[in-house]
C-alpha cells in the first residue's frame, strides 16, 4: 500500500527523531543520540536495562577506550554517569581542559551490528557519532528500524529528482540557470549552476563544489572555498559555458555544527584531519556519487573537471563520468589558511 512509509522514509523520520532528542529502535536496542538526549530520557533509558555508549573507533582511540568491535567501542555506563559524563565522552571540546575521563570499560561480548547502524544513522543526521544503547523489547511509539536494512539504506545512492529551474543572471555570467534537485531519501537538496549553453556531446568545464557557509557566504579566511567557488564560476563565464554543482555536504559531510566543533579543536592546535578524528568522523564523509548522478541527470557524460583533489577524478570515473582533463583550481593563500592547505596536500593528497 502506497500510504505505508518506505524504508528510506522511515530512516528520514529516524534522523529527525534523533535530532530532536527522541530515541529510536535499532534492531533489538533503543538508541538515543548523546548530543540531544535529555536527563529525563536518559533516566528512562537506564530503567530499561544495562546501557552502553557506542562511539566510533576514531573517538575511542582519542579516549584510550578499547574498541573490541570493528569500527566502534561500546563503553559501559557506570552507575553515576549523567548527561555531563556522556557529553564529555561524545564531544571533544573539553578534552584538553579535562583530559582524564576514565577508566573506561568497554563491552567485548555480543553482536555490535545494532550499535554500528545507530552510529551510521547519527552521522547521517549530522550529529556527533555517539549513541546511548539499551537492549529492549520494542517500545510503543518509537520509530523502528532493523539494523542490516538500515545500514544498506544508508549506503545506497539516492535518486535525485529535478524540482525547479530558472534563469539567474550572476556576476560571472548573465546567461546562467539554476537547477534544484531533491534526493528521495529525505536528505538536503543539491544545486547545479549551468553557465551558457554547454554542449552535451563534448567534455564540459565542471566543478563539484561542497557547500561552505563560512567560506562561500561569510568570506572566511580559514579555507579556500569561497575563492575557489568564484574562480570556477569566473572561468566558466569567460569560457562561455560550464556546469558548477553545489553539493550540500558542509564540512566534508559532517555538517556546519560539527565543522564549528572542528574549528574550535583547530584553535586548540589540532589540524583538520585530527579534529575530525577526535570528533569521531573520518577524514572526509562526503558522497561524491551525488556529483556523478547530477551530471548524468543533466545529460553530461564527460567533463574537464576543475579540482585539485585526485579523489574526485577517481570517483567521477568510477561512476560513469569520463574525466577528459583535470583543470587545476589554485587560488591565493593567506596567513589564516596556510596550515589548512598544507594538511590538504600532505594528508588528503590535494595537488596544490
Amino acid at each position: 500500500m502506497s500510504l505505508i512509509p518506505t524504508l528510506a522514509e522511515i530512516v528520514a523520520r529516524a534522523r529527525a527523531d534523533l535530532r530532536m532528542g527522541l530515541p529510536v529502535m535499532v534492531g533489538g536496542h533503543v538508541a538515543a543520540a548523546a548530543e540531544t538526549l535529555s536527563a529525563a530520557r536518559l533516566a528512562d533509558l537506564r530503567a530499561l536495562g544495562p546501557a552502553v555508549l557506542a562511539l566510533t573507533e576514531r573517538r575511542a582511540q582519542t579516549l584510550k577506550a578499547r574498541a573490541y568491535d570493528a569500527g566502534l567501542a561500546r563503553v559501559i555506563l557506570p552507575p553515576e554517569a549523567d548527561l555531563a559524563w556522556l557529553r564529555a565522552l561524545a564531544d571533544p571540546a573539553d578534552d584538553l581542559r579535562h583530559p582524564m575521563k576514565g577508566p573506561l570499560f568497554t563491552a567485548r561480548d555480543g553482536d555490535a551490528a545494532d550499535h554500528r547502524a545507530a552510529l551510521a544513522l547519527a552521522k547521517s543526521a549530522q550529529l556527533l557519532p555517539a549513541a546511548v544503547m539499551v537492549p529492549a523489547a520494542p517500545v510503543e511509539g518509537l520509530t523502528r528500524l532493523p539494523a542490516a536494512p538500515l545500514m544498506a539504506q544508508l549506503t545506497q545512492e539516492a535518486a535525485l529528482a529535478p524540482v525547479a529551474a530558472a534563469r539567474v543572471p550572476i556576476i560571472a555570467s548573465e546567461r546562467s540557470r539554476l537547477h534544484v534537485f531533491r534526493p528521495d531519501n529525505g536528505g538536503e537538496e543539491h544545486y547545479a549552476v549551468e553557465i551558457g549553453d554547454p554542449p552535451r556531446d563534448a567534455p564540459v568545464l565542471a566543478r563539484l563544489h561542497s557547500a561552505c557557509f563560512t567560506g562561500d557566504v561569510l568570506g572566511s579566511l580559514k579555507c579556500d572555498c569561497g575563492p575557489q567557488l568564484h574562480a570556477a564560476l569566473e572561468a566558466m563565464g569567460q569560457a562561455g559555458a560550464g556546469i558548477l554543482l553545489y553539493l550540500n555536504q558542509e564540512g566534508r559531510g559532517i555538517g556546519l555544527a560539527n565543522k564549528m566543533r572542528a574549528y574550535d579543536l583547530q584553535d586548540q592546535g589540532f589540524d583538520t584531519v585530527e579534529a575530525n578524528h577526535r570528533l569521531g568522523f573520518e577524514d572526509d564523509e562526503r558522497d561524491f556519487r551525488i556529483g556523478a548522478a547530477l551530471l548524468r541527470r543533466l545529460g553530461f557524460g564527460a567533463v574537464r573537471l576543475m579540482t585539485n583533489n585526485p579523489r574526485k577524478v577517481a570517483m567521477m570515473q568510477g561512476h560513469g563520468i569520463e574525466v577528459a582533463e583535470r583543470v587545476p583550481l589554485i587560488v591565493p593563500q593567506n596567513p589564516h589558511n596556510q596550515g589548512y592547505l598544507a594538511v590538504k596536500a600532505q594528508k588528503s593528497g590535494h595537488l596544490l
